[in-house]
């Protein structure tokens, strides 16, 4: 990592203490609704709850009695519990455990006595264990798979680590996994003791859940048609009507609602957390590591489904009668316990949870710990001065130089400090985490209540009032003073650089539903990522971890999710995720130098055990960013949070991997929560929302196909003779329009279920039948292939192929066709595939002889190969076009959809831009993405012009001319912007007369326009268009007088346009 900055954007350093007022906020930016609700101890209207008890009461079971004399009597039978204890055995079991009635109605006579003979087995063990005078462990479990038992002695108040661990493993097996029918409820009782303070028995009911309506209909809320039969009955009527004012509020947000009652008469609050299922795994047992920590316990619990997929937690608490002087009053305890909540729904089992339960470290610093582990992950600096030193040395222009750089930069950054590395150095230091964490929260706590809030969120009540935040001089000096060896030192270090990085976090926010964090990206090592980024979020949950990146201030790009099929794979994904989305943003910044957007990406990396969340992630991934683009409203829900990049932020997102079908909601949400610029959120979104789907129109293959004909018209090529290989089959986007719009000879297709070949070219009616349905290559009729030809498909083994090859593994045969060289073709077009499919070594499989053994490639699919492999086959010989030069289509597609929705307002966006409910397409919008693809072509064709026209009177790479091409346009881009030219009203109205699309100009007019759209964005649209007719016209390495002529011939047609007015 680069040496420590201030956090501010400025080099301001934060102020102390933060007051509400003294907040760093934009007076401009708008009021949001908020995306989960908290009920606020201490309101002027707090809940309290009139009726005494649980709120449950179970039907009386008339059979009770009658059930009690059976169960002696088997037990009699049995003679396993000695005659004269058989009756105080059950009358305890039946009497003194707090089990109500619906358990003995529901449990068979022969279930009850092997339960009773249980707890009689395990009083016997404990008694031989311990002796008779110490207290009797008792520990039951009963499992089946539509029910549940577990009872067991433990202390109130206290986190036994080496218990049994009931709360866990009752979750993993039946909660975690509760999703329709198949859901299960939970009942919870600690039963009274005479010596409470020491141990009592807890007991555990988990039933599978009955329900009465198993499929409800969309958007029904009612607790009577969606719980549990048992629910129903049991509950009393000022239950259910807690419960359904937790279920209004849960259907409706993405995060959890948490309510608190006051129970009258009594010090017992009644603790409600509501959420969807399956959105917050291991927070029922982390819920209790909660309250423990704070002095308090829990007399009963329960946990609810309903068929709507909402799960209702209700924890009845009241301090622990083993609390002391260090714990805070409930009444304050439970203000931190409602804050803290949506900390556990974030991240309910972090990697300090150990720390947490032992009393080592609170939860924030457990949880800020484990953030800060995954930020050192991704940052620090594995590649050392040596590495540096060594690069200066070697030639990268040298081969064999740069492949041993290539070799050395990978295997340091997997093999010097991996996560478990980390983590077990970490581990050694909670006495450093905590002055760490301090610090942290000294800068970015907001102190809500004022000066009476002095009961700050993070560290125990006592701590906070003796513990003074350190200076960060002073925490390099304890560092180094604590740490025991180098690599250690580097680690804690990094916390101190986490903290001087961080701009804003809606960590403090009462109500979030993942952990995001807006950093100064200033401490990246310019050796390793020489194009410094604008921006950076780094966002947390359990079920993902995801960046995003930007170049530029204004820019887009897609947002994608990244699967792993593997633990092994998760993490070769883990270690490379934030270099692949580097290099995919900055890929799209080079793309994008056409359009007023800088270049940005996304990427979310599911957790291994979460491989099945990829919608849960993307919404939580989005809320938690929005936190930090939009104001807080509403005190205890949204509180306000520590600005230093002090200035208003707007994100540009699209569809990317695996999120393509998402992006409505995202749309929505946006709207949902009141941002002004929803409409512009997403690109990508649904017609009905006003989106351009790029697959529907080809926007992205249009850009891509203008290279390929550019190269068949420069050499005179028959598009039918040419021989083609494309990666990315019939069933993708830009692999399907590429099969529809191209007539070309294909030989071989490669896509995600296998290999499709044929030498004398397969048939392109089944390819184009495959291409219209979105088909992969594994249902192409194999009668329609020649003699010659074949699949292979990636579940084949041991096949044999027409020339006599056998094939052993048809996965691997598929990941590595590519690079075969038995075939011939003349162009090969990746239209998918992950990155770094074909590198500097791999590269050499592809020449033979010294000769290229495919002529031409236009690189439809981002990152595909790599620069150094690139120029390896240019070098032998290839022609080829690479990704942010071909692939831009989708782009100006998304671009101009984004500037469609900032010029309409909301009325005539919906009327001009939004497909009707019964499909009928707007005129408009008909017209308008006619005259987007135009553009695409348009741009397409100038940029394929002048780089051909380039490569041939200079010689060099085109892969080098396109980096060329796109730093020269995005650097005059800026310097157009900081310019004068931009205050020439003349020249700015005929520069946006010429930029923006003569559609929108007809039917808003230029003067609404540049009222409704922001001037920044303005401004970036009259730079890039500026710089890239400039630099299209007059060449990559064009002089400041080529400028002045172009400027010129600019304002002279200016001013006859004016005079011909």
């Amino acid at each position: 990592m680069a040496s420590l900055t201030p956090n501010g954007a400025n080099g301001t350093t934060q102020p102390h203490n933060k007051l509400l007022d003294t907040v760093i906020r934009e007076p401009s930016r708008h009021p949001s609704p908020q995306p989960t609700h908290l009920g606020v101890p201490g309101s002027p209207n707090p809940h309290v709850l009139h009726e005494s008890g649980s709120g449950y009461v179970a039907p009386k079971f008339e059979g009770k009695a009658k059930q009690m004399e059976d169960v002696m009597t088997e037990l009699d039978a049995a003679e396993f519990i000695p005659e004269d204890f058989v009756k105080t055995e059950t009358e305890w079991f039946y009497n003194a455990l707090g089990i109500d009635d619906m358990y003995f109605s529901t449990e068979t006579v022969a279930a009850i006595a092997s339960h009773i003979h249980s707890l009689w087995a395990a009083k016997v063990a404990a008694y031989a264990r311990g002796g008779g005078d110490g207290p009797i462990q008792i520990q039951l479990d009963k499992e089946d798979v539509d029910h549940a038992v577990y009872i067991d002695t433990s202390t109130p108040g206290i986190t036994n680590a080496g218990g049994p661990k009931y709360e866990e493993r009752l979750e993993t097996k039946y909660l975690d996994g509760s999703r329709g029918a198949k859901s299960f409820r939970v009942e919870t009782f600690r039963a009274t003791s005479s010596d409470a303070a020491v141990q009592s028995i807890r007991c555990y009911f988990v039933y599978q859940a009955s329900f009465k309506n198993k499929t409800p209909e969309m958007g029904e809320t009612r607790i009577e048609v969606l719980g549990d039969e048992r629910f129903l009955q049991k509950t009393t009527k000022n239950t259910k009507q807690v419960y359904q004012g937790i279920m209004d509020q849960a259907v409706q947000r993405t995060g959890p609602v948490i309510d608190m009652y006051d129970v009258e008469g009594q010090r017992e609050k009644r603790l409600i957390v509501g959420f969807k299922q399956g959105s917050a795994l291991g927070l029922f047992s982390a819920l209790s590591n909660l309250y423990h920590y704070y002095g308090l316990t829990s007399s009963r619990k329960y946990v609810e489904q309903f068929s709507n997929g909402i799960t209702i937690m209700s924890i009845y608490l009241r301090p622990s009668p083993n609390s002391t002087s260090k714990h805070p009053p409930i009444e304050a305890s439970i203000h931190q316990i409602t804050k803290e909540i949506s900390l556990l729904y974030c991240i309910p089992q972090n990697k300090f949870q150990a720390h947490f339960i032992a009393g080592k470290m609170s939860l924030q610093e457990s949880i800020y710990a484990h953030c800060v582990w995954i930020f050192v992950q991704h940052f620090l600096n594995r590649l050392g001065s040596e590495y540096n030193t060594l690069a200066t040395m070697l030639d990268s222009n040298n081969n064999a130089h740069a492949e041993i750089l290539g070799k050395l930069k990978k295997r340091l950054r997997n093999e010097t400090f991996t996560a478990d590395y980390i983590l077990e150095i970490i581990n050694q230091y909670p006495d450093l985490v905590r002055p760490l964490y301090l610090a942290f929260a000294n800068t970015h706590y907001v102190q809500t209540r004022g000066e009476e809030d002095n009961f700050l969120p993070t560290l125990s009540y006592q701590r906070m009032t003796i513990d003074r935040a350190l200076t960060d001089s002073e925490l390099a000096a304890l560092i180094a003073k604590t740490a025991v060896n180098e690599h250690h030192e580097m680690v804690m270090t990094a916390f101190r650089v986490f903290n001087s990085s961080v701009l804003k976090t809606n960590f403090y926010t009462p109500t979030k539903v993942a952990l995001s964090f807006r950093l100064n990206p200033t401490f990246l090592p310019v050796e390793e990522y020489p194009q410094p980024l604008y921006g950076m979020f780094l966002v947390i949950s359990s079920e993902f971890r995801g960046f995003h990146l930007r170049f530029r201030d204004i820019a887009r790009g897609g947002i994608r999710i990244v699967k792993s099929r593997s633990r092994e794979a998760y993490g070769i994904n883990a270690r490379s995720m934030f270099d692949e989305n580097y290099n995919l943003a900055n890929t799209q910044q080079k793309k994008n130098k056409d359009i007023p957007e800088g270049g940005s990406k996304g990427v979310i990396l599911l957790d291994y055990l979460h491989q099945d969340k990829a919608r849960v992630a993307f919404e939580k991934y989005i809320d938690s960013v929005m936190d930090l683009l939009l104001p807080p409203t509403s005190p205890g829900i949204k509180d306000p949070i520590v600005d230093l990049h002090g200035k208003e932020e707007i994100l540009f997102m699209g569809p990317d991997e695996n999120t393509a079908d998402l992006v409505d909601w995202a749309t929505e949400h946006a709207r949902i929560r009141g941002a002004p610029w929803w409409k512009s959120f997403f690109t990508g979104k649904s017609p009905k929302l006003g989106g351009i789907p790029h697959d529907r129109y080809g926007m992205t293959t249009l850009s891509v196909r203008e290279y390929v004909l550019g190269i068949y018209r420069k050499l005179n090529l028959d598009e039918r003779e040419v021989r083609k290989l494309q990666t990315g089959g019939p069933d993708g986007d830009l692999g399907s329009n590429e099969i529809l719009l191209g007539n070309e000879k294909y030989v071989a297709i490669v896509d995600g279920s296998g290999v499709l070949v044929d030498p004398n070219g397969l048939d392109r009616s089944e390819l184009l039948r495959l291409a219209k349905n979105r088909k992969m290559i594994s249902d192409f009729a194999a009668a329609k292939l020649s003699s010659a030809g074949y699949r292979v498909l990636v579940e084949d083994s041991n096949l044999t192929l027409p020339s006599g090859e056998v094939i052993n593994n048809g996965t691997t045969f598929r990941n590595t066709f590519h690079l075969r060289n038995q075939e011939h073709y003349d162009i090969f077009v990746p239209c998918g595939g992950r990155p770094e499919s074909i590198d500097f070594s791999t590269a050499t499989k592809l020449i033979k002889g010294g000769k290229p053994c495919i002529t031409y490639i236009v690189e439809g699919a981002n990152l595909f190969i790599t620069q150094e492999a690139k120029l390896r086959l240019e070098k032998a010989g290839t022609v080829i076009f690479k990704d942010a030069s071909a692939n831009k289509g989708g782009v100006t597609s998304s671009s101009l959809e984004v500037l469609a929705s900032l010029s309409f307002d909301d009325a005539g966006f919906i009327e001009h831009m939004c497909v009707r409910p019964d499909g009928t397409v707007p005129a408009f919008y008909e017209e308008y993405v006619r005259q987007v693809q135009a553009t695409i072509r348009e741009n397409a064709r100038l940029e394929f012009e002048v780089l051909w026209r380039e490569g041939e009177a200079t010689g060099e790479s085109r892969s080098i001319l396109s980096d060329r091409l796109s730093v020269a346009i995005t650097r005059m881009d800026e310097e157009l912007q900081a310019t004068e030219l931009w205050d020439n009203v003349e020249l700015r109205r005929s520069v946006l007369s010429d930029a923006l699309p003569q559609l929108l100009l007809q039917q808003i007019g230029l003067e609404k326009i540049m009222e409704r759209v922001p001037i920044n964005y303005l401004k970036a649209i009259f730079g890039s268009f500026l710089a890239s007719r400039f630099i299209y016209s007059m060449g990559i390495s064009a002089s400041p007088v080529s400028f002045f002529a172009f400027m010129n011939l600019r304002m002279s047609r200016s001013k006859a346009a004016i005079n011909g007015q």
